[in-house]
């Protein structure tokens, strides 16, 4: 096995770890990892991203925000790269959902290409997941409002993969929102 693969499946057992008692929020409690998994293979297998401190960044994406994981913790164990692509894009759970939102948007312009390569990928997996099943408990508005707020997102992350852009810029179409 080569260092990169070995690299990545040590990277999918760590973020496995870390998710292994969460669960999405859609009507079959998918596998929160499935997410993460998600997230990589659409860079990898759509868009063609190969740089492997993208694809480990797009699979560790949620856990500092969402497990106990420390962004000194994967600086430890993948590295100074990998931890900062990370914590751009993670957000602040000490603050109101709202703020985060907002802060998404500001943020969105700023952040390093490998960072916007993992938040446009992020964005596609759970645009997509959107459409195919409603989060439990959500309405079809609300479902509209995410779609708005992730096109304000991505319109700070333009020109960075054209090919991701052009198939997100599609989901919104569909929807009637402009990018």
């Amino acid at each position: 096995m080569n260092s990169d693969a070995m690299l990545l499946v040590e990277t999918v057992n760590f973020a496995a770890e870390k998710h292994r008692d969460q669960r999405r929020k859609d009507p079959e409690g998918t596998p929160y990892i499935n997410h993460p998994i998600g997230v990589a293979r659409i860079l990898s297998h759509e868009g063609g991203v190969m740089d492997i401190e993208v694809l480990q960044a797009a699979l560790l994406h949620d856990t500092v925000e969402d497990t106990d994981t420390t962004s000194a913790e994967l600086e430890a164990k993948f590295g100074p790269v990998v931890s900062r692509i990370v914590q751009e894009v993670t957000d602040d759970k000490r603050l109101p959902k709202q703020e985060r939102k907002r802060l998404q948007v500001e943020h969105a312009p700023q952040c390093s290409r490998q960072a916007k390569l993992v938040k446009l990928a992020d964005k596609l997996y759970n645009l997509r997941d959107l459409n195919r099943t409603k989060p439990v408990g959500w309405t079809d508005e609300r479902v509209q409002e995410y779609f708005v707020w992730a096109s304000e997102v991505v319109r700070g992350l333009k020109g960075t993969h054209p090919t991701l852009e052009q198939k997100l810029e599609e989901l919104f179409k569909q929807r009637g929102i402009p990018l």
